[in-house]
């Protein structure tokens, strides 16, 4: 995606290009293969899905050709994480791959932990405390409700006359693998009619697809899936310069 004369330009294959990607389903098929994968294109040249498909359908709101609705659908499938991932832009990480980006991107700490030692801030503890809970036991239990993202700003305190920035914050908290987008859901009126446009759903990924899984990587040193992540682009794209992939992915951490 470019700038050009003013106007946004997308990068993709010709429609009759035998490798485009034509259907949500093989695009999880490619998000699964590569590990993971940014929506848009960047510094690393054909590692995005906007490069896979054609780019006569962005924003038309087929559900049948449009990738930007194909986000939506792959999102609430649950079957690879969507969320601003790279360099805080939308991605995709496959859930074999998801391990390896939290034990990295959070240095390995849970939440409650990174809080403990100052690692997190408050405004993103806001969000974070309402969509987690403590049992009887003081154990962390990870909401699963499908709380709107436009509600969950107001129920954090964000908005007119409380805290600022909520949409930088929760992109922060997703590039740090504490959330993800679960799904889209429409505003209702007070008919229960569903209006305007889709709104993200933000949960902990553990509350998808449980701590154990998400958490397994924790055994590895941070610095190390890292590593496994940047040789993992290098094996795909042998030709990508360093700085690039090191921008898209993050600094390896110390």
């Amino acid at each position: 995606m470019s700038v050009e004369n003013g106007e946004w330009i997308m990068h993709g294959l010709a429609w009759d290009d035998p490798n485009r990607i034509h259907s949500p389903e093989e695009l999880v098929k490619q998000i699964n293969e590569a590990g993971f994968l940014p929506l848009f294109g960047n510094g690393v040249r054909g590692f995005s899905a906007e490069e896979r498909v054609s780019a006569d359908y962005w924003w038309t709101g087929d559900r049948e050709q449009d990738p930007w609705e194909w986000r939506e659908i792959i999102a609430s499938g649950h079957e690879v994480a969507y969320g601003k991932f790279f360099d805080k832009k939308a991605g995709f990480i496959s859930l074999e791959w998801l391990p390896c980006f939290a034990n990295y991107r959070r240095d390995g700490y849970d939440f409650d932990s990174a809080w403990e030692d100052s690692k997190v801030n408050r405004r993103e503890k806001l969000i974070m405390d309402v969509l987690t809970d403590t049992d009887s036991d003081g154990e962390i239990i990870w909401s699963d409700k499908q709380i709107l993202a436009s509600d969950l700003k107001k129920l954090a305190g964000f908005g007119k006359g409380g805290e600022k920035n909520f949409t930088g914050i929760t992109t922060d908290l997703m590039m740090k693998t504490y959330l993800v987008t679960a799904d889209f859901h429409r505003r209702r009126n007070k008919k229960g009619a569903e209006y305007g446009m889709p709104v993200s759903v933000l949960l902990p990924p553990e509350a998808v697809w449980g701590y154990d899984r998400v958490t397994s990587a924790y055994s590895e040193a941070p610095h190390e899936s890292w590593k496994r992540i940047f040789n993992r682009v290098k094996e795909l794209y042998p030709d990508a310069d360093e700085a690039e992939i090191i921008k898209l992915i993050g600094k390896e951490p110390k």
